[in-house]
This record gives structure tokens, C-alpha cells and sequence, in this order.
């Protein structure tokens, strides 16, 4: 799921070339970033994208629901070529809940860990078209439930196979991508640093989010794409203005490259 990440990171630049409007399901991807640096409007971007694709609904699962449409992830809507009533139907100003049902993007709120493990197991009983896209927000709002390092796998194998369930029904060519999003620490804190450890062995492509020094009235973060071998590393700079707006741009080449090696040891930033 590098690509579906990687085009909604590209949208609004010129690094689109060569990029084709839908892709197969790549290997999964772990969002990883602090508190605060925009992994949940990157999820919600993905959706849209992936919802604009047409080849299927999308299932984001969290354990809180969205108050609100973050700002910025609506531009992800233009490049997508959607019908044009769709677009009316978000300029109009009608409720941002009512554009997600209609683009199929199906949010669905588990509780705790338990009723999550319920819902993944059952997902083989659920009716209707399978989704393409499997989003999950807050994996460490259900890990902290369960502290053991065995409790952590058993999930994010059952979230593998949940979204290789899907793409079985979805048929070749096609299948279902797994995107999910977990909140890091400090560096130095070495549970943490097991954790995430841990799960990269699950999750072979991985984007870091590692906080920058801001410019005026800006939350600046700088977003670092690795594809899991499928392709190059890739940067932009992710930037928050005062009223929650999300922009994007690549990262400026003279800065140097990230090392992802770093941040799977120290558990935090890369």
C-alpha cells in the first residue's frame, strides 16, 4: 500500500509522472509518527484516494470516531476525476458523513481489543462487496490492552490475514492493501522500540513522520517513504497551518536522506 500512501503524498505536486491512477494492492504499511503529526488525516487521505479508485469500499476502523473532515484532505478529491456531482456534493457544504457514505467509505469503531480480535475473525461472515482498502487508526490504543510481545503478533497477523481474506473475494489482479497507523514514543523508551521492532517484521513498507522545526503559525513534519524494496525512499514535507490545514510538498533533495534503520532501533523518530 506504498503507492496509494506515495500518490496521496504527491498530490498537489509535480511528481505525479509516470504514476498510474489505480494499483494493485502492495505489502502492507505501518504509519508510524507521534502524537499530533498527522497520521490520521494521511489515513483519511488514503481513503479518499482509494474510495476515488472505484475498485471497491473502504473499511476504516478506529477506536474514535471522527468528529470532523481533517482539512486539506478534501484537494485529495480533484485529482481523482470523479463524477462532477460528487464534487458539487462536497462544495455545497453538505455533512462531510453523508460524501463518505456516498464515496464508500465505511467506518467502523471497536472498542477494545477484544471486540476488534471479534470483528477481524468475523470479517470472513461479512456481506457485500469486499473492500479494497483496510485502514486502521490507533493500533496502540488497542495494544496497550496487552502488553506481551506475542499479544502484538497475534493482531497484526490477524490483520494480514484479514486483508488477504479480502483480497481473495475481491479477485485477481486486485486484492485489498492494509495501511495502519501506531503512535511512537520518545526515543529512549525501550518497550516501545520492541514494538515497533516487532511489527516491522508484519509490515515490510513503513512511513515515519519525525517533527521538524515549524515556519510561522506552522506544525511542520517531515514524511519519509520507505516501499518496502518495491521502489526508492521517497520525502515531503507535511505542514499543518493554525486552522488544521494539511499541505504538502517534497522534501528539498539538499537535505539528505532519512535513515529508517535508526528509527526501527530507537523505537521513536527515524
Amino acid at each position: 500500500m506504498a503507492e496509494t500512501l506515495r500518490r496521496v503524498l504527491n498530490l498537489g505536486t509535480s511528481a505525479r509522472s509516470g504514476e498510474e491512477d489505480t494499483a494493485e494492492a502492495g505489502p502492507p504499511l505501518l504509519l508510524l509518527g507521534g502524537p499530533g503529526s498527522g497520521k490520521t488525516a494521511l489515513l483519511f487521505a488514503a481513503a479518499l484516494v482509494a474510495a476515488g479508485e472505484g475498485r471497491g469500499p473502504v473499511l476504516f476502523l478506529t477506536r474514535t470516531p471522527l468528529q470532523s473532515l481533517p482539512r486539506g484532505t478534501g484537494a485529495a478529491l480533484d485529482p481523482l476525476r470523479l463524477q462532477e456531482v460528487r464534487l458539487r456534493t462536497l462544495r455545497a457544504g453538505f455533512p462531510w458523513k453523508d460524501c463518505l457514505r456516498y464515496l464508500k467509505i465505511r467506518f467502523q469503531y471497536p472498542p477494545s481489543t477484544h471486540e476488534l480480535l471479534q470483528l477481524l475473525c468475523s470479517a470472513h461472515e461479512a456481506r457485500g462487496p469486499a473492500p479494497s482498502l483496510l485502514l486502521l487508526d490507533g493500533l496502540e490504543e488497542y495494544l496497550v490492552e496487552d502488553q506481551g510481545p506475542q499479544d502484538a503478533a497475534y493482531l497484526a497477523a490477524l490483520l494480514l490475514d484479514t486483508a488477504a481474506h479480502f483480497s481473495h473475494q475481491t479477485g485477481p489482479g486486485q486484492g485489498c492493501g492494509l495501511i495502519v497507523a501506531l503512535q511512537t514514543q520518545e526515543e529512549g523508551v525501550s518497550g516501545d522500540a520492541l514494538q515497533v521492532s516487532l511489527l516491522q517484521r508484519y509490515f515490510p513498507a513503513q512511513c515515519w513522520l519525525q517533527a521538524e522545526t515549524p515556519g510561522p503559525g506552522q506544525h511542520r513534519l517531515r514524511a519519509c517513504l520507505d516501499p518496502g524494496g518495491l521502489g526508492p525512499r521517497a520525502e515531503w514535507c507535511v505542514a499543518f497551518r493554525p486552522n488544521g490545514e494539511m499541505t504538502i510538498t517534497p522534501w528539498p533533495t539538499q537535505a539528505g536522506n532519512l535513515s529508517l534503520d535508526k528509527g526501527s532501533s530507537s523505537g521513536g523518530q527515524p
